[in-house]
């Protein structure tokens, strides 16, 4: 016989996460390392690292733009409780060039993810354009259509008018 799946009972319940004790979780203790050049002596050792290195370079050439990198590295440190939200916005483009400088040791290609978005070429443009005018068009082929039915339609009613405020209408 086939087994029942049962709801499990074992989640957190909502709201769980506002009822620890105060300080309990690490973002809510002092931070271990409350300088800038604390906590980059925190990271740099560890972004050095040849199994770092690897991933960090395996992720680079998958794509993943270097300020996110950076970005997710410094958040994990505030949620540790390594350092505070300043002290890692601080130590932001640090990391970001030691992550670059990393890469560009190995030859491997990365994007800074600080460039604006590209431009959209002038092809797509034209071909939105094109479609745009096409449905223009068709809208007003279809709305010369319309004002003839609409003379019909006139016409009818001039012939036979029902008279009397219960009467029906054609």
């Amino acid at each position: 016989m086939a087994e029942m799946n049962e709801p499990s009972f074992d989640a957190p319940i909502p709201g769980m996460s506002l009822t620890a004790e105060l300080g309990g979780r690490p973002w809510q203790s002092p931070p271990q390392y409350t300088t800038v050049e604390q906590a980059l002596e925190y990271y740099i050792p560890r972004l050095t690292a040849d199994e770092v290195t690897d991933q960090l370079l395996d992720v680079l050439e998958m794509g993943v733009p270097v300020s996110t990198l950076a970005n997710t590295m410094q958040l994990s440190g505030v949620m540790e409780g390594k350092h505070s939200v300043d002290v890692g916005v601080l130590i932001m483009p640090v990391i970001m060039e030691m992550i670059s400088y990393i890469a560009d040791t190995a030859g491997v290609e990365y994007d800074m993810g600080t460039d604006k978005p590209k431009k959209v070429s002038e092809t797509l443009v034209d071909k939105a354009l094109t479609k745009l005018q096409e449905e223009e068009d068709k809208d007003v082929q279809e709305n010369e259509v319309m004002p003839e039915v609409e003379i019909q339609v006139e016409e009818e009613q001039t012939m036979e008018q029902p008279a009397g405020l219960m009467s029906r209408r054609v």
